[in-house]
């Protein structure tokens, strides 16, 4: 079963045991997120060609997505927080006025249309190596 499959299955056991379990409500409605300093993925992370991609800022800092322009596929579109077109006026963005930043419990949604491995980053983190990667398969 995939998992998008499994987890919409799921969500009322999920919801039903919540309480008992200490689980957050809508815990599961991200496929990444993001720490103090770090992108947490699921270890068998592959999303489909048209599958959304959600991240979710689980952290009290602000961050962004962004991806690196040399690290997509070739005739991939180009994803950042924020709607930039390149990596460069996404970082330009930031450093002006916080532009693109994912606040705390914010999300932010991709759809990958091009298979291939997609590499990322945080631009405020990028130093502390909040650096993603993974592959979106056919």
């Amino acid at each position: 079963m995939d998992r998008r499959a499994f987890l919409a299955a799921s969500t009322g056991v999920a919801v039903g045991l919540a309480g008992c379990l200490g689980a957050a409500e809508g815990e599961s409605d991200y496929d990444i997120g993001m720490a103090a300093s770090a992108f947490l993925p699921e270890d068998d992370f592959e999303p489909r060609v048209g599958e959304p991609v959600v991240w979710r800022n689980t952290g009290a800092r602000a961050h962004t997505v962004t991806a690196y322009g040399s690290g997509i596929p070739d005739g991939a579109d180009f994803f950042a927080s924020g709607g930039f077109e390149t990596t460069a006026a996404a970082r330009e963005a930031w450093n002006q006025n916080g532009g693109g930043a994912i606040h705390g419990g914010e999300v932010y949604e991709h759809t990958f249309e091009v298979p291939g491995t997609y590499n990322y980053f945080c631009i405020p983190h990028e130093p502390g190596g909040m650096v993603g990667s993974f592959d979106v398969v056919e």
